[in-house]
């Protein structure tokens, strides 16, 4: 019975084999519903990235300006981070139960709401006062993205179930554009009008998005499940992948209190200069996301070569990055932009293969499919990206205080050395396993033990 029913759900979801065919016709023609919510989930990407990566030029010096120490700057990063991971856990579990379409549009509009409110922080007083406020709005922004990403992550899943790599990293688009914009428009806006003006306008950006996807977003129903978070993490290939997760945020979380400092002290370049260093990184992971994402649905079998390549080559560029003094190599502006450029290609090759890995992952081990089962993964996934986004901060923050930027990024990036390691390690026992049952079957240890047991 129990094996049928495996069989049959198995049965029911998409083959590895069956994945090009359904991907070439789906993408000849999406339906009205597909290309609404490709339109909604776009809009919370690109939305949520420029909110996240405005902070980047100014804030920091802002906040020193307010006399609060790298360390604080870093935790008030973390902050949101630890408050998005707990809000995913919580959403992602329950998502069924308040709906995928209310979530979404909620959160887009809790983000909107205080993104404009952290563009009054700079009226409230210095000290502890100042420190207080940026982590009671930070912390509520969290909330908001938390919801609206989980929701996105699932509704993506549901609507495109057999080629979900592909259109994540299609999307990856928008997110990077967020990425490539938020500094450069966040530095230009702080320097022609002050610190208010960039978080206002985004904000606002946000909000007017609010009633338009209220409008188009279908709405997916799904019974809730059973299934918890603790079933799904404490699979082995599930705790590898998320040890990926948490790395690749990790290294993702450290530049944000860090890489703008050192730009400013080593090239001596203005505020508005800095955004387009951030560029580099944003540019080259937006546009390689959805070739990634094709190869990705199209060869399933090379995620797992993606996943290690992909760690392997962060935690090299991260080495040299500074670059690591141990190199003897003075930093040049042209080098440390190119470096960029191979980071956030060799995130895209990370990120990319997790999700649909982990989804595999939870089917061949006999959870259910749908939304519910999508809730879990998407909550899964931005709980250890947001513990990875918290730990990432704090760190760097105190490691470019004991250090410098140099030694705190060739650090950074063991984070990414040891998940690639990691990843290389399980799918090698993985692969051995797997040889050594198909040439002694179960059938035959059972038929020998029977014949000595005769025997005897």
């Amino acid at each position: 019975m129990g094996s049928r029913a495996a069989d049959g759900a198995a049965s029911e979801r998409p083959r590895d084999g069956d994945v090009s065919e359904a991907l070439g016709e789906e993408s000849r023609r999406f339906t009205r519903e597909q290309l609404f919510t490709l339109a909604a989930t776009a809009s919370i990407n690109f939305c949520s990235m420029i909110c996240y990566s405005i902070l980047g030029p100014f804030f920091p010096s802002e906040a020193e300006r307010k006399g609060t120490s790298n360390t604080i700057v870093g935790l008030i990063f973390g902050c949101f981070a630890l408050f998005n991971f707990l809000s995913s856990l919580i959403l992602g579990n329950y998502l069924t139960h308040i709906g995928a379409k209310f979530m979404f549009v909620a959160g887009m509009f809790v983000s909107g709401c205080v993104t404009i409110l952290f563009g009054m922080l700079d009226k409230v007083p210095s000290g502890p006062m100042f420190i207080g406020f940026c982590f009671l709005v930070r912390a509520i922004d969290a909330i908001g993205f938390a919801a609206a990403m989980t929701a996105s992550f699932s509704i993506l899943a549901k609507a495109f179930p057999t080629n979900i790599a592909t259109v994540l990293g299609s999307l990856e688009i928008f997110t990077g554009l967020g990425l490539v914009l938020g500094p450069p428009l966040g530095g230009f806006l702080y320097q022609s009008f002050g610190y208010e003006v960039p978080f206002i306008t985004l904000g606002c950006i946000v909000l007017v998005f609010v009633p338009m996807n209220m409008c188009i977003l279908p709405k997916y129903d799904s019974i809730p499940s059973k299934e918890s978070f603790w079933k799904l993490i404490l699979l082995p290939k599930v705790l590898v992948l998320c040890l990926t997760i948490f790395s690749l945020s990790a290294c993702l979380g450290f530049l944000d209190p860090t890489m703008s400092l050192f730009i400013l002290k080593k090239f001596k370049l203005p505020a508005g200069y800095v955004g387009l260093v951030f560029l580099g990184l944003a540019l080259s992971y937006s546009l390689s996301s959805p070739l990634l994402g094709l190869v990705s649905d199209k060869l399933p079998y090379i995620r797992k070569w993606l996943l290690i390549a992909g760690g392997s080559l962060t935690a090299l560029s991260f080495f040299m990055l500074g670059p690591a003094p141990v190199l003897h190599i003075e930093s040049q502006l042209w080098m440390f932009v190119l470096v960029l450029i191979l980071i956030g290609f060799s995130l895209g090759m990370s990120a990319i293969p997790v999700f649909p890995e982990i989804l595999q992952c939870a089917y061949e081990n006999g959870f259910e499919e749908g939304l519910s089962l999508l809730g879990l993964v998407s909550g899964l996934f931005n709980a250890v990206w947001s513990l990875g986004a918290f730990a990432g901060p704090i760190l760097g923050g105190f490691l470019n205080e004991k250090l410098g930027f140099e030694w705190a990024a060739a650090i950074q990036g063991g984070w990414a050395l040891l998940s690639g390691l990691a990843t290389g390690i399980f799918y090698i026992i993985e692969a051995t396993r797997k040889s050594s049952s198909l040439q002694n079957p179960p059938g035959n240890d059972e038929e020998r033990t029977h014949l000595m047991g005769s025997e005897t």
